[in-house]
């Protein structure tokens, strides 16, 4: 296979470099279908838990069908990772949203019906949920020009925090009007518009890399392909850095967020207000860290990421001590600020650095870890205050989140987040 180009220089294309991400039609659709299936993902738990509020759904069968949602989720991201490469990445969003849509009608009938029916249906909606991530990253790739995809980045995880703001206030908005059976149905058809509204890559070469990818498609297996993709991701050793600290945080801190922090704002201040105010903080310092690094461009790229990342350790920091409740938010508002710090040059240095035909399955290697250990994180939390301690479990928590980046910064690679190879060169 011949070795990819390098990407163009800001000197190359100046005009693309200055025009705005948002003026760009072909990523402007992109960005649509993205906001989208975020607005899907994040609103089909909120309507489960309608349905639990109706009494024709028990928490029991709520946590198996969010528990079959991750289960598929969890096995489309390798399998689409491989998909993406070896095919067009616009027909693996295309499939991957249609057949989330077709799974919601199916949980709707399934309602005060048939449990199984509805958790085999949400294992096909996190599959396609899974199977969209590698593929939009690498699509984002194929329809940005290199000197705007920080820009472009920025924007994406814009979207993703807009519909984690929004999604549920939104269907709490609608349900006062609408029952559970008819949101499922709109679930169904924002997942069309994810599917559908997205174009091709339309970058030179995007055509002749799907031509490769295809003619190669034959002679390996889907095994053996997805180990390529792991090889690729061993070239860089900022990658394997910056992901193990990203898992590290995720299981820790995400842990912290999703199950201690009900508890410290029940036990400690004897008000649901902490909890909401410091998940709203974080939203918020997520909306701004994204829009400060659609125009930040950090000297030290890698080693910026990663100090945002680290400052997620302020989150179950605050919740070791007795601290007055707008401290906590202030802590989860900074940790806000840092995850996006960390994923807009995160997502930006794989599509520069990842060989173009292998970009996809390093992403879902991304995902598959990052997100396959939160569930981990949260089933062990619990059981561990309980063994030792509100206190000692949230003081390492907050411990590993500051070690990991740091330690990950040691790699002398993480600095910039980049080999100073060219892309697709041999280690």
């Amino acid at each position: 296979m011949p070795t990819p180009s390098a990407p163009p220089t800001a000197a190359e294309s100046p005009p693309a470099t200055r025009r705005s991400i948002l003026l760009d039609l072909a990523f402007l659709r992109l960005w649509t279908g993205a906001t989208a299936s975020g607005l899907a993902t994040w609103a089909l738990p909120f309507v489960l838990g309608l349905a639990v509020f109706e009494r024709t759904l028990t928490a029991t069968d709520l946590g198996l069908l969010l528990a079959a949602r991750t289960v598929g989720f969890l096995a489309a991201v390798p399998v689409a990772g491989v998909l993406a490469d070896r095919h067009s990445r616009r027909g693996v969003v295309l499939w991957a949203g249609l057949a989330a849509g077709a799974a919601a009608p199916v949980i709707a009938a399934g309602l005060d019906r048939s449990v199984p029916l509805m958790a085999a249906a949400a294992a096909v909606a996190g599959a396609g949920q899974g199977a969209c991530r590698p593929a939009y990253q690498a699509l984002t790739a194929e329809v940005v020009d290199a000197g705007r995809r920080q820009q472009a980045n920025a924007a994406m995880t814009l979207a993703v925090r807009v519909s984690t703001l929004v999604g549920p206030s939104l269907t709490a908005l609608l349900a006062v009007l609408l029952d559970v059976w008819t949101l499922l149905m709109g679930i169904g058809l924002l997942w069309l518009v994810a599917a559908c509204v997205p174009g091709r890559g339309a970058r030179p070469g995007a055509e002749q890399d799907t031509s490769q990818r295809s003619a190669g498609a034959g002679r390996a297996s889907f095994l053996a392909e997805f180990t390529e993709g792991v090889r690729e991701a061993r070239r860089h050793p900022w990658f394997l850095a910056g992901l193990g600290a990203l898992t590290a945080v995720i299981a820790t801190g995400y842990s912290a967020t999703g199950v201690a922090l009900p508890m410290v704002s029940r036990d400690e201040y004897g008000t649901e207000v902490v909890l909401a105010g410091a998940m709203t903080a974080y939203t918020a310092g997520a909306l701004g860290g994204a829009l400060l690094m659609a125009r930040w461009r950090p000297r030290s790229p890698g080693r910026a990421a990663l100090a945002g990342l680290a400052s997620y350790g302020f989150a179950p920091l605050s919740l070791v001590f007795p601290v007055h409740p707008v401290v906590v938010m202030t802590a989860y508002a900074v940790a806000g600020i840092g995850i996006e710090l960390f994923n807009v040059p995160w997502f930006t240095a794989a599509q520069r650095e990842v060989a173009p035909d292998k970009l996809a399955r390093v992403s879902s290697l991304d995902f598959l870890l990052s997100y396959g250990l939160a569930p981990v994180g949260l089933t062990v939390i619990a059981p561990a205050i309980d063994a030792f301690g509100t206190t000692a479990v949230l003081a390492a928590c907050a411990l590993v989140c500051f070690a990991a980046p740091a330690t990950a910064a040691l790699v002398p690679s993480a600095r910039t987040f980049s080999t100073g190879r060219g892309r697709g060169d041999a280690r």
